[in-house]
């Protein structure tokens, strides 16, 4: 039976808006729009959309199954779906929380930039301040020895110390000092995330009405004002215009793969604690098909917008639009606030424009925290109740210990420690969680069981496309993004700046710090078992699942060799999680 903290359900309309709010996010307005550029633009709509269709559909759908049916946080679910695999649970909460540590430093960017659009002229948009240098210009250029006002007031060290907002030093070995102003931004930032989430789904499930809807509002109204801009259908012309022989690059198809995984949260578990939420009821289906074309939607809208504005800057650089210089991060903060400084009303653009990032980032932070709070409270319930009195105060702990944790990326050496935790967490962890999270619920649990599981809850089972999915093309899929991401993996950089091999092996620690929970599961899982001697039901188990029934045989044939006969044993890698007709009507009623 559920802990007490779960029997409040999302309403129907609220876990849909905020699972939108969570798979929506930064992502989709940087990181999609960036993938494009370098991917020849219209080709990459190609494999993009291939891959939601295979990858991100089925695998968002997995989740939600997982997570409604066992009302557990990522930890306790994967630990009844496949206790040898139960670490990937861990691993979840792990990764989930090391990220909300500095994503949350992007959201203090936001209210940065927000806080400083609100003057008569924007900061950004002229060299005539004190932390301007000598070789800035006032448009930007390709050239290496000159650099725009939006670039010097997002990176450089001020020549008076004083109001560049980064302030960052020349590499990670100098720490510099702390940037105040960001370190007392980044305690609001925190505070807006608590006051919106300590009432659990209560709160959260308000919140969201505004915070997942508002930013369409922004950006339709940025495209109509962009769309009238000079230059801006030779911008949409690149994003909707496909190069065909870009899609002969496998680079482009594991990008696109990639970026559904990342962008939709698969791995994350937080839709998956999200749908532990919901009523054991809920049309899954539903959800699933409106949360993942919703986020496909969204990135292309924001393709639309951005785009037209790399058109317009092109067209007052005089330059095509593919000769731009622009990454992920600097798409957001140094290129866009570049063209906002010369459009009418910058300011109101301005402050739309980083009002939406603000939200976007909320809806994405809140799921994280939500991961952490919610599978402590799986596992701990009485104790933390016990010790903190009320729930609101234990999220509060929650909350303080990400932000100390986070302080690091608000000192002058911020965007070297971002930048190392982001390649390591968000690119190297991930895959490897996703690659055993689909091998423990599509292989050792079995797609039939979570099949009969979804038939329990809806009365559907999953049609062949789901199943066929599940078995064989997300698995493969899976594996092969895996495999190039190891492959083609590059140490970390910034820029021009290649961290020291010492600022590597931190990476790699803090990578390990989520990793290291997948095999330490599995060690506790066979060492428990062997210790109660069940290590051979453990080994039988291994192989127990819908679709290994000639294995099975072989595998009884052995055992009745060297035991005399089969064990009567309890599943101990791939549990049966189907009910019985009496518990199922006990949780239906919760």
């Amino acid at each position: 039976m559920k802990s007490q903290h779960f029997i409040l359900d999302w309403g129907q309309i609220e876990f849909t808006l905020a699972g939108i709010g969570c798979a929506v996010g930064l992502g989709n307005i940087w990181r999609f729009p960036y993938l494009c550029y370098r991917s020849g633009g219209g080709a990459f709509l190609v494999p993009y959309l291939f891959m939601l269709l295979v990858l991100g559909i089925p695998l968002l759908h997995m989740e939600l199954t997982v997570g409604q049916y066992t009302r557990r946080g990522p930890v306790h679910a994967l630990a009844n779906v496949c206790p040898l695999l139960k670490g990937v649970g861990m691993a979840s909460v792990a990764i989930s929380f090391i990220l909300c540590t500095y994503y949350n430093v992007v959201i203090t960017w936001a209210l940065y930039y927000l806080f400083s659009s609100f003057q008569a002229q924007l900061p950004w948009q002229s060299c005539n301040n004190t932390w301007n240098t000598p070789n800035c210009s006032d448009h930007a250029t390709n050239s290496s020895y000159s650099s725009t006002a939006s670039q010097e007031f997002f990176k450089y060290v001020s020549l008076c110390g004083r109001r560049a907002m980064l302030q960052q030093t020349n590499g990670v070995e100098e720490s510099g000092g702390m940037r105040w102003e960001l370190f007392l931004i980044l305690i609001l930032a925190w505070i807006l995330i608590y006051l919106c989430i300590f009432k659990g789904v209560n709160s959260t499930g308000k919140v969201v009405y505004f915070t997942a809807l508002f930013p369409y509002v922004i950006l339709i109204a940025l495209l109509i004002n962009n769309v009238q801009l000079p230059g801006a259908l030779d911008g949409i012309t690149f994003f909707i215009v496909p190069e065909w022989d870009k899609l002969l690059s496998m680079e482009v198809w594991v990008n696109a793969a990639a970026q559904i995984f990342n962008s939709i949260g698969i791995g994350f578990g937080s839709l998956l604690a999200m749908s532990s939420y919901n009523s054991f009821n809920n049309n899954i289906l539903k959800d699933t098909l409106t949360i993942s074309i919703i986020n496909s939607l969204t990135s292309i809208l924001a393709g639309f917008v951005i785009f037209s504005a790399l058109g317009y800057m092109s067209y007052l650089q005089g330059i095509p639009v593919r000769d731009l210089a622009v990454d992920g991060p600097g798409l957001v903060y140094v290129v866009y606030p570049q063209a906002f400084a010369n459009m009418p009303v910058s300011q109101l653009w301005s402050v739309m424009f980083f009002f939406m990032l603000l939200c976007l980032g909320l809806d994405s932070e809140f799921a994280l925290v939500e991961v952490m709070v919610t599978s402590l409270m799986d596992g701990f319930s009485q104790p933390l109740i016990t010790l903190f009195k009320r729930k609101e105060l234990f999220v509060l702990a929650v909350c303080g210990v990400a932000f100390l944790l986070g302080i690091p990326c608000v000192m002058q050496v911020g965007i070297y420690v971002f930048q190392l935790m982001d390649h390591y967490t968000a690119i190297v962890s991930i895959m490897f969680l996703a690659f055993f999270e689909v091998i423990a619920i599509c292989w050792c649990y079995g797609v039939n069981r979570l099949s009969d599981n979804l038939e329990v809850m809806t009365g559907k089972r999953a049609n062949i496309f789901f199943r066929l999915c599940w078995l064989i093309v997300d698995p493969v899929l899976v594996t092969v993004i895996l495999i190039f991401s190891i492959i083609q993996f590059k140490p970390a950089r910034y820029e021009g700046y290649v961290f020291p091999p010492w600022a590597q092996g931190v990476g790699w620690v803090i990578a390990l710090a989520s990793i290291i929970w997948i095999p330490l599961g599995a060690i506790h899982t066979f060492l428990s078992n062997f210790c109660n001697d069940k290590l051979t039901p453990t080994l039988w188990c291994l192989l127990n699942t819908t679709q290994h029934t000639y294995l099975w045989a072989i595998v009884i044939h052995l055992m009745r060799n060297f035991h005399g006969k089969v064990h009567i044993f309890r599943v101990y890698m791939c549990n049966d999680l189907t009910p019985s007709p009496t518990s199922v009507a006990s949780v239906s009623s919760l």
